[in-house]
């Protein structure tokens, strides 16, 4: 579902508690104008603009269930760049709704200039994006990296949130820049919050480093020999057994690498170019491991809680005996020693999630929330992923190209 208007008067619209995620990348303050009036972006000041943002996502917090989780794409910017506020700016996609542009006369030095009708200076000398005289614009000095994400972390925090972890976008093929005076900048932010303390996460893995895959400790790992770092005599010798009710995901990471690493928080992943007219649009990958991480799959149809997993099922006894509900014949791996055998991750992921309530309504996707919808990127990433979604835009056109992707995903599922 798409809706079209100001975020925060259609978040308003939602009922309380509803969403199970909010995955987005607002627009970044005083780098482009996208031609709608009421953006987000064109404040006069950052501190206008964070206070106007982190308003929108107190909306957020009201309307995402308390297991749900937050997840903000934010770029930085350079105090005085004033981009997309004059000069020539006929060849970029910046504003695409405007076909001619118009003899102008700059309102702070008079001079005349070719320019869009909403265009009152001839360029950054005299104005900022926000056509707004920059004397009026604060203190800051020109160049300055301004610190937009921090500031906005801080915020969130005041307000709230709870920030789970600081994600850093590495892009190995980011824009080449001509600046001669400092370093090219390669990465943004995405910030991680949660609304309470326990929440709905399902742990991501990567590949193990290479220097692991060679340690002679790992062989032995991965046919059950150590647990948690130690041989597994070694906790027979102590008396104190290996740990009753851990949580298998955690074991089965020590005891069979497998599934790899738990997740970092470096993330490189290649921008990609978008042909259609909207220009700010992140890559499918940016947006599908937090998607993964924190909608479930299936909730419930009535009450929207999620499947869990039964640590009940996938508990640890150091000595099961006959009457013993995790008796010898649902354990594998007949290479351990008795009691310190475990299920396989197949019999886990098939019997081992129960339902959080006892509605018995049945299951369906959860729901990813994106009051920055743009072209739609976190929709057909939810799609794929069998999960639902609700995209707010402010621009018409851009909900356009929105629908005709999204619509090209629900035909391939078909």
């Amino acid at each position: 579902m798409i809706l079209q208007g100001d975020c925060i008067e259609k978040l308003k619209e939602l009922p309380e508690k509803s969403i199970n995620m909010c995955m987005t990348s607002p627009p970044y303050w005083a780098l482009r104008d996208y031609g709608v009036n009421g953006q987000l972006g064109l404040e006069p000041t950052f501190d206008e603009y964070i206070n106007k943002l982190c308003d929108i996502f107190d909306e957020v917090k009201r309307v995402l269930r308390d297991d749900g989780t937050c997840w903000v794409n934010l770029g930085d910017s350079y105090y005085g760049s004033g981009k997309g506020a004059g000069g020539d700016i006929s060849k970029s996609k910046e504003v695409y709704t405007f076909k001619e542009k118009e003899k102008r006369t700059c309102d702070n030095c008079g001079k005349d200039f070719q320019g869009w009708k909403f265009q009152n200076f001839c360029g950054s000398a005299c104005s900022g994006v926000d056509n707004t005289p920059r004397e009026k614009k604060g203190k800051m000095q020109d160049k300055c990296l301004v610190g937009i994400p921090m500031r906005f972390a801080v915020e969130m925090v005041n307000r709230g949130w709870i920030l789970r972890n600081t994600i850093i976008w590495h892009k190995p093929n980011c824009m080449p820049s001509s600046v001669k005076d400092r370093f090219t900048v390669d990465f943004e932010y995405i910030f991680f919050f949660s609304k309470k303390k326990k929440y709905y996460f399902e742990t991501q893995y990567e590949p193990l480093a290479q220097s692991t895959l060679k340690d002679k400790r790992y062989e032995k790992a991965s046919r059950g020999e150590y647990v948690g770092g130690k041989p597994i005599k070694d906790y027979g010798k102590s008396g104190k057994g290996v740990q009753v009710g851990q949580d298998v995901r955690e074991r089965t990471h020590q005891s069979d690498l497998s599934k790899g690493r738990n997740k970092r928080t470096i993330w490189k992943i290649k921008p990609k170019p978008f042909k259609e007219a909207h220009f700010a649009v992140y890559p499918e990958e940016l947006c599908q491991t937090p998607i993964k991480a924190g909608c479930p799959e299936f909730v419930c149809k009535k009450c929207g809680s999620p499947k869990v997993l039964d640590l009940k099922y996938t508990r640890y006894e150091t000595r099961p005996n006959k009457n013993s509900k995790y008796s010898d014949d649902v354990y594998v791996n007949s290479n351990k020693p008795k009691g310190l055998a475990t299920r396989t991750m197949s019999d886990i992921i098939n019997n081992g999630y129960k339902s959080t309530c006892d509605c018995n309504a049945g299951f369906e996707g959860g729901i990813v929330l994106d009051p920055f919808f743009g072209a739609g990127t976190t929709g057909v990433v939810a799609l794929k992923q069998n999960k639902k979604y609700i995209g707010i835009e402010l621009n018409p056109e851009y909900i356009k190209i929105a629908e005709a992707r999204i619509n090209k995903i629900k035909e391939q599922k078909q």
